[in-house]
């Protein structure tokens, strides 16, 4: 099996390479970068996984338009390109931000999608995009919606929580009950293998999820095991603390509304239809088991 994948020089790029290769599968990279990348599409390849993309921007700098251009306007050039060639897969890693800044109770695939942020309405535009065209016998579009995804090399919230655990913080926004789901990179790497493997799986729209979700303050105790530390939790009234953020907004502080929605909300993720179409009933790592793994990666 041959894979062409965008965006390798990112984590789950990197990740993602590097399982294909202990699974002896030939990954080759496409760069996206140079004007003509086109010319260095291989039509001998059985799928694309297209990974290239903007990254959401928690300190709200970047232009609006800079989303657009890459998570949606190179994803329609590839995909263009997908759909005049012999190859038969197209994955596109969208997110479900895509579909809902926050959620009430648990996302599903067929939630309506409402994004908020320049970089959920990119990645929602795309895939409108893809789902308008037809595709030609044997040709299969998978949009993968990962919700927060972790692993060696993150540098994402996992990495902040990390450092104020470590360095004996205690952790102050523990008056934030909230439920969220995460994406192990193992998890991850296995669902894409698993259908490359199974040509039964129909093209669709995916959440990509660990099994379980977890509180923030789950997660501090947690990353407090896996590293032997001792956490602390401060009660803090919450008012106080958005108060603060808001103030975070308008000067530079360590904390902000959107940091504070990111660390404190609650935010489910269904996996179920993904391991329906596989005919599996969990994945290989629990979200504990993920998580600590991930966390242990950062003493290296």
């Amino acid at each position: 099996m041959k894979i062409l994948i965008t965006g390798s020089s990112g984590f789950v790029g990197r990740n993602l390479s590097a399982y294909f290769e202990q699974q002896q599968i030939d990954a080759n990279v496409l760069s996206l970068r140079n004007n003509d990348w086109k010319d260095h599409i291989d039509n001998q390849v059985d799928a694309i996984i297209h990974l290239a993309g903007k990254a959401h921007d928690t300190s709200n700098t970047s232009e609006e338009d800079e989303y657009f251009k890459v998570n949606r306007d190179l994803t329609i050039s590839l995909f263009d390109e997908f759909l005049k060639s012999e190859i038969k897969d197209f994955f596109f890693f969208s997110s479900v931000k895509a579909v809902a800044d926050s959620v009430s109770d648990v996302l599903l695939e067929d939630a309506v999608g409402i994004p908020k942020t320049p970089y959920g309405r990119s990645k929602f535009e795309a895939e409108n995009y893809l789902l308008s065209k037809e595709l030609s016998e044997g040709k299969r579009l998978f949009i993968i919606r990962p919700c927060m995804i972790h692993g060696q090399g993150n540098k994402g919230n996992l990495n902040l929580l990390y450092k104020i655990v470590d360095k004996g913080f205690p952790w102050p926004l523990a008056a934030f009950e909230n439920q969220r789901s995460f994406l192990s990179i193992d998890n991850l790497s296995f669902l894409v293998l698993k259908m490359l493997q199974n040509r039964e799986v129909k093209s669709g729209i995916f959440n990509f999820a660990d099994d379980e979700a977890i509180s923030t303050n789950q997660l501090v105790k947690i990353i407090g095991n896996a590293s032997d530390k001792k956490t602390k939790l401060w009660y803090i009234s919450s008012n106080l603390v958005t108060s603060v953020a808001k103030i975070g907004d308008i000067i530079k502080l360590p904390l902000n509304s959107e940091r504070l929605k990111k660390l404190t909300e609650s935010y489910v993720v269904s996996n179920q239809k993904i391991k329906t179409a596989l005919g599996i009933n969990k994945l290989p790592l629990s979200a504990e088991e993920g998580l600590v793994k991930t966390i242990k990666s950062f003493k290296n």
